[in-house]
């Protein structure tokens, strides 16, 4: 059992446009103090000892024979142990008999094979990223898609049955267009990564720095047995290790179902409203802080097709303040598309007000990125006052 809390947003709006509830087979949400909601996993790895096997076994239920998920035994790697996690939340596969082994009579019997057999046929439900010949990425199987590191066995199995999975675990319809959004970010903040460390590709070039040793796919690899242990077998270990994945998967999807996708629909709505702010559509407004809007920023001024970047954000403090927050130029760097004049910075309440003529300003950061005034009205007009300078500096640059 695993809990995790997850801050709830306190925007109306929100809950017209997103279904947060989850399937009864998947959480159960109980209520708790302080504006936050704790999920209860019920059966998340649906890992039964007696359907883990070496041996191709015929079992049956209700005179139909169990379905089979075959791949490899001995050491076990994160790729394979994610890819049959995936595979036991779908209707079809849920109470599937695990078959790890490299013996093709017995892979042959299965329904689907994952990172064994030497073949990739999603026709065939064959899911082998080993073969010499294999080089498929989520964009060459999905050219829309922009993602290009080869795909291990958790990826071919996330990109073909991913939408289904998903619609599973939050009763959301496979052509909605939140789910996609879902469907993108876990396969980019979650299932990539396991691509990428099974099939040896290295996120950056050159010697590392320091070594990271507590990834996911370490900690799968760490359930192995030891090299000299006396007992060698893996079941338990695999078995240990679907249960860890499953849970880490779940915690993630539910942040970024109830957290990340909510607050994306925050700033779409304020990206698209941006011109009832200020008419240069250049500053956004929220009005509750807190709300994590930067990645967001970035796509969406992509997917909306936003020509002239968006400079500035304004949002509430915990004191009813209103603060000035400038656009960074990326999401990895401090540099800012435009900051808060330069005579500004450093520069507090009476004698901020008095060098802007702004009225009950706060302050402004040393740095420029961010102020601060005691009304929204006084905010907005210092991200204007930035504006114009800018303007005139860029005509007089020009002329």
């Amino acid at each position: 059992m695993w809990c995790v809390r997850t801050a709830a947003i306190n925007l109306t709006k929100i809950t017209s446009q997103i279904n947060l509830s989850k399937p009864a087979s998947v959480f159960r949400l109980v209520n708790s103090q302080a504006n936050c909601c704790r999920f209860l996993s019920v059966d998340v790895t649906r890992i039964d000892p007696r359907y883990m096997s070496s041996q191709a076994k015929k079992r049956c239920t209700d005179n139909m024979t169990v379905k089979k998920i075959g791949t490899h035994n001995g050491s076990f790697h994160c790729d394979e142990v994610l890819a049959c996690f995936f595979l036991r939340q779908l209707p079809e596969y849920k109470d599937a008999e695990i078959i790890r082994t490299r013996d093709p009579a017995k892979l042959a019997e299965c329904d689907i094979v994952v990172d064994v057999g030497g073949e990739f046929d999603p026709k065939k439900h064959r899911y082998d990223h080993h073969q010499r010949t294999f080089a498929e990425s989520f964009h060459s199987l999905f050219p829309e898609k922009p993602w290009v590191t080869k795909l291990s066995s958790a990826g071919l199995v996330y990109v073909h049955f991913g939408r289904q999975l998903l619609a599973r675990l939050t009763q959301l319809k496979e052509d909605d267009r939140q789910l996609e959004v879902l469907f993108d970010k876990l396969y980019e903040s979650f299932v990539e990564e396991v691509d990428a460390v099974d099939n040896g590709i290295s996120q950056y070039d050159g010697e590392a720095r320091y070594s990271v040793s507590s990834t996911l796919s370490a900690r799968v690899s760490h359930l192995n047995p030891c090299w000299n242990s006396k007992n060698q077998d893996t079941e338990e270990g695999f078995r240990k290790a679907m249960k860890m994945v499953g849970e880490e998967f779940l915690d993630r999807l539910d942040f970024y179902q109830t957290s990340w996708l909510p607050a994306r629909v925050v700033v779409e709505e304020a990206v698209k409203s941006r011109h009832q702010v200020d008419p240069s559509g250049e500053v956004l407004s929220f009005t509750q802080g807190g709300c994590p809007w930067k990645e967001h920023l970035f796509s969406l001024e992509e997917e909306l097709k936003v020509e002239t970047p968006i400079k500035f954000v304004l949002y509430p403090d915990q004191n009813g303040h209103w603060r000035v927050q400038c656009v960074p130029a990326g999401l990895n760097t401090f540099q800012n598309r435009l900051s808060l004049l330069e005579e500004w910075r450093g520069v507090r309440d009476e004698a901020l007000s008095e060098l802007s003529g702004i009225k009950d300003c706060i302050f402004v950061h040393a740095g420029g990125f961010i102020g601060g005034n005691k009304t929204q009205e006084g905010a907005l007009e210092m991200a204007r006052r930035t504006l114009q300078a800018a303007a005139r500096s860029n005509a007089n640059g020009s002329s």
